[in-house]
């Protein structure tokens, strides 16, 4: 909550001791509230939520995109957007997918940002992509490795079609994830992920967490590079609010996590700090939005989002960056429905049946599996009948006897649910 201290301050004075102490008043969230006018305070003061903050109809723009918020919203359905780098990029992808926006890492191409589009979460291995599809700077060292280890190499045709990409792009939204990695040090060059087991040279391969300053460094060559190919695009950093499965230093998850956070967050914001006047240049606060809104934003595996939230996060996004988008009616009836989720969690704990984590997982691959191959079905169905339809329209084209028309139709409707009953033969068998 923004509060003008020029106006208010030196307007009442307590007493601590025999000290005499200048206080200020000030509004928050329609309630009066005094504060210690001792020290000046600039020329406007934001103050953190209280609970009570929550119930203001005004709390997401003013708590949570107060100043990161863009000026007009500028990301159309005609967009070409290319979204990499951690989780939130994934997220974001699907989500602006699935409401028509043109997302190009979405289709059907080559590029290594397409295929692993959240599996690139350091900041050197996020430069290595733009340098390597516009400078052709190629790795002196086999870098790249899928989630299953298995080796990306640098093939022309595929840094073409990663050109091709960000060739096109009217918007990048680039998330950050994590600032502990692998390199080689005999070249400095840094791994995607970690390096494959039966790569591993303990020699060559090292591990350290990347510092503030090569950080702030990388992003400012990001920075550099989109505007010496693509000056008119808009960029948007994020960072991943998912905490590291395990760490690589000798000491907790837990804590070696927040400083993998902080060096990013720390970082990323020096670098905004630094290029306020670039304006199609700007930030996403998922990472505020998950980790300091709710109190029980974590699945059972205290990594992976709750749904409700997650859908709030992408909301948030369509609503401020997008247009039209989404009304602030409706993305404030979100906000209140995932407060009230996440309070009955709080109150029930999660609806987890008392199955394990490895459970779970299996039961929603399992999910996910039958949700596919029920969609499958649908769209087999569906050709099938636009295929009847089609051949009765030709049966009945003029000059076609009409007893032949009923004898077409009659046999292919035999044949189509013929086709259907064998359908489901094969769906059971399989």
């Amino acid at each position: 909550m923004s509060v003008d201290y020029r106006r208010s301050v030196n307007k009442h004075f307590g007493t601590t001791g025999d000290m005499a102490v200048a206080l200020f008043e000030y509004v928050q969230d329609g309630e009066v509230k005094k504060a210690s006018g001792s020290f000046f305070r600039g020329g406007h003061t934001n103050f953190h939520p209280t609970n009570n903050s929550f119930s203001q109809p005004d709390f997401i723009d003013e708590y949570v995109m107060k100043g990161w918020e863009p000026s007009s919203k500028f990301v159309t359905k005609d967009t070409p957007i290319v979204a990499f780098g951690s989780c939130f990029a994934a997220n974001i992808s699907n989500y602006l997918h699935n409401r028509g926006y043109t997302v190009l890492t979405k289709g059907d191409n080559k590029a290594y940002i397409t295929q692993m589009g959240d599996g690139i979460v350091n900041t050197s291995a996020i430069l290595q992509q733009f340098e390597w599809a516009w400078l052709n700077k190629i790795p002196k060292g086999d870098l790249w490795h899928g989630f299953k280890a298995q080796e990306f190499g640098y093939e022309e045709s595929v840094r073409l079609d990663t050109k091709a990409l960000l060739d096109s792009a009217g918007l990048f939204i680039i998330t950050l994830g994590l600032s502990e990695i692998w390199y080689d040090e005999v070249t400095g060059e840094v791994f995607w992920r970690a390096v494959p087991k039966d790569r591993y040279d303990p020699g060559r391969h090292k591990f350290r967490v990347a510092t503030h300053t090569e950080t702030l460094a990388n992003l400012k060559a990001i920075h550099s590079i989109i505007r010496q190919f693509r000056s008119d695009a808009h960029i948007v950093f994020s960072v991943s609010p998912i905490p590291l499965t395990a760490t690589f230093r000798p000491i907790s998850c837990l804590t070696a996590d927040a400083v993998s956070k902080a060096v990013i967050r720390g970082a990323l914001d020096e670098f905004l700090r630094g290029h306020g006047d670039d304006d199609r240049l700007h930030y996403m606060p998922s990472y505020e939005a998950v980790t300091r809104l709710f109190n029980n934003q974590w699945e059972v595996d205290r990594r992976h989002v709750q749904p409700h939230i997650l859908d709030f996060n992408m909301q948030m996004f369509e609503s401020f960056y997008c247009t039209p988008g989404l009304s602030k009616d409706s993305l404030t009836k979100t906000f209140k429905a995932a407060i009230e989720e996440d309070l009955k969690i709080g109150m029930n704990g999660q609806e987890s049946d008392g199955l394990t984590y490895s459970e779970i997982r299996r039961q929603k691959i399992e999910e996910r599996r039958e949700a596919r191959r029920q969609a499958r079905i649908r769209e087999r169905v569906s050709a099938r009948a636009d295929a009847k339809r089609m051949l009765v329209r030709k049966a009945a084209a003029p000059g076609k006897p009409q007893s032949k028309i009923k004898r077409v139709a009659g046999i292919l409707s035999k044949v189509a649910i013929g086709l259907l009953a064998l359908q489901g033969v094969v769906e059971l068998v399989t």
